[in-house]
């Protein structure tokens, strides 16, 4: 059974930072698209920022230049780096993944549980 699994999220001031985690887990044979999603109250759920297993990233035009997507292959984790946060960045963010499983080639879309960020002025 392939999980993700989020951490990272919390209570920080306007203008500072926090680094939030998404670990796959499971029976893995490989990992493709990578992402994070952010669902503020009351709003639609929105792609904040993607990368490929290549390594090609893309970003939101409200977070470029803030925040920083990565991954770490070996660990099937995926990071987002989030720099002079602002109230609006205030939501709870998803991690997804593109993820086929041993015992198969076919690709399904995984989702994680949800991590809060809160930023306060």
């Amino acid at each position: 059974q392939v999980q993700l699994v989020e951490s990272g999220g919390g209570l920080v001031q306007a203008g500072g930072s926090l680094r939030l985690s998404c670990a796959a887990t499971g029976s893995i044979r490989s990992i493709d698209a990578m992402r994070w999603y952010r669902q503020a109250p009351g709003k639609q759920r929105e792609l904040v920022a993607a990368i490929i297993s290549g390594g090609s990233t893309s970003y939101a035009d409200s977070v470029k230049g803030r925040f920083t997507i990565s991954r770490d292959n070996a660990k099937n984790t995926v990071y987002l780096q989030m720099n002079s946060l602002k109230r609006e960045d205030t939501a709870a963010y998803y991690c997804n993944a593109d993820i086929s499983e041993y015992g198969t080639w076919r690709f399904r879309a995984y989702w994680g549980q949800g991590t809060q960020v809160t930023v306060s002025s």
